[in-house]
Parts: C-alpha cells; sequence; structure tokens
C-alpha cells in the first residue's frame, strides 16, 4: 500500500514541475511576442539558441554583429562584451553574416515542422539558405509542371 502513494506523490510532484515549465514557457513567449510585435517582424522558427565565444569575439574592434541585428538583440556590456537578449533574438543569422571572426557567433534554431539547423560560419549560413531556397523553387516547379510529360504536352513545339 505504500508503494501506490509513492507513486501517486511522484506523478502529482512531476505534474506540478511540467505545469511550471509549461506556465514559464507561455510566460517567455507572451513577452516576447510583446516585444517583438512593434517592430513588425515576423518568427520563423519555433525557438533557437545563440552563443557568442568571448574568446575569439573582437568586441569593440569590430561592432558589426551588433549593427547587422534588426532587432537590436545584441548590445554592449560595461565589460566591452557583447550580450544578447533572448527575447528579441529572431535566429534570422544577420550577425553571423555579419562577423569577421569564424565560429564566434553559433545559432541554433529549430523550424516549424522540427527541422534543426546549425551554422556558426557565414559560408556555412548561405549554404544552409540555398538549399532551402533551392527546395522551394523546387517544389514551385513541381506545383506548376507536376511531370515532364505533361510539360512535353502543354509546350512541345508541333511538328508539322
Amino acid at each position: 500500500m505504500e508503494k501506490k502513494s509513492v507513486k501517486s506523490s511522484e506523478s502529482s510532484v512531476s505534474d506540478i514541475f511540467s505545469l511550471l515549465v509549461e506556465t514559464s514557457e507561455k510566460e517567455k513567449r507572451k513577452r516576447r511576442e510583446e516585444l517583438l510585435l512593434p517592430l513588425g517582424i515576423k518568427e520563423f522558427f519555433v525557438n533557437g539558441s545563440i552563443t557568442i565565444d568571448k574568446r575569439t569575439c573582437k568586441g569593440v574592434e569590430c561592432k558589426l554583429c551588433i549593427k547587422a541585428c534588426p532587432t537590436n538583440a545584441l548590445f554592449w556590456r560595461a565589460t566591452g562584451e557583447v550580450g544578447i537578449t533572448e527575447e528579441l533574438c529572431i535566429y534570422c543569422g544577420a550577425c553571423v553574416l555579419n562577423c569577421i571572426v569564424d565560429d564566434c557567433i553559433k545559432i541554433v534554431r529549430r523550424r516549424e515542422n522540427g527541422e534543426t539547423e546549425r551554422f556558426s560560419t557565414p559560408r556555412a549560413f548561405t549554404l544552409l539558405e540555398n538549399a532551402i531556397n533551392a527546395k522551394k523553387r523546387h517544389e514551385r516547379i513541381k506545383a506548376i509542371f507536376p511531370t515532364a510529360e505533361e510539360y512535353l504536352k502543354l509546350y512541345k513545339p508541333q511538328m508539322a
């Protein structure tokens, strides 16, 4: 009998913990929406993370990532380091594209369909975006011309 009461109390504790986590995530999402609404920026990613390697960052010498950020999520700290406001970051990759040091800024982001993308160099970001755009172009072409046979039926020069 004692084992059953322990299990029920453990499940209620885990339920309470999951409710607290869920509530805090909802509050974060709400705050994020409130901060981004005046900027008129559309979010394409469910969540993500951004990190800056303080050992390789040029900081005050560079300033390019801070200038490139469309939401002002990157800022100067009093210590001369670049700080991040996670609630404002939309994981767009503008900071990575403008950073003069490879692997200084690392972004991991997840799309609505569950795909996770990671990049930390301008080259990796460009290749990722090119692959995404190529996939979209392919899908558009497929929607217009589903098969090669149908394309030939429509556009094959008339042989007389």
